[in-house]
């Protein structure tokens, strides 16, 4: 099972996988940087273009195949756009993998999501999936270590991409 997150300085993407055994670990498996030079033009509506290309590349960087993927964003949007950033990531794969969407704010554009509280906090994670069920997805980040909004891999993936 791998996260990804990606951070962004100027035209070079830093991209972190952090790869994980079971739901509840609270060490990594392993981690891994990589880079990549992208346009740093965010198109509203259209994350997908800039952020799609980086998951892609980290993913090719691994000697294995994840059967689950956290990313931080949408898997789903409403019609007409349909595809959050984590559909077409599981459409890309050339294997199957279930993919989890981990966003911390609302989207208007989507709306196929469970709400969950971890924690203490008041703010809610907001749980899409493909390859898995709504339900089951939630559940799954839930029981991720931590006691805080953000389960302790998640934070580290989003961490490591931001510092390195």
């Amino acid at each position: 099972m791998a996260i990804l997150d990606v951070s962004y300085r100027n035209d070079l993407a830093t991209i972190a996988c952090v790869q994980f055994y079971d739901w509840t670990d609270h060490e990594p498996a392993g981690m891994r940087i990589s880079h990549l030079m992208v346009s740093s033009r965010y198109e509203p509506g259209y994350f997908y273009r800039r952020e799609l290309p980086c998951l892609l590349h980290a993913l090719q960087q691994e000697p294995i195949q994840f059967s689950d993927i956290i990313i931080d964003g949408y898997v789903q949007l409403n019609p007409p756009r349909n595809k959050g950033l984590g559909l077409h990531l599981a459409e890309s794969l050339e294997y199957d993998a279930a993919v989890f969407g981990v966003a911390k704010n609302p989207f208007k554009i989507a709306d196929r999501y469970r709400r969950i509280y971890r924690g203490r906090s008041k703010k809610p994670l907001f749980i899409s999936a493909a390859g898995t069920s709504l339900d089951l997805a939630a559940e799954l980040i839930r029981s991720m270590h931590g006691e805080y909004r953000l389960p302790t891999l998640i934070k580290m993936a989003d961490t490591l991409c931001r510092e390195c």
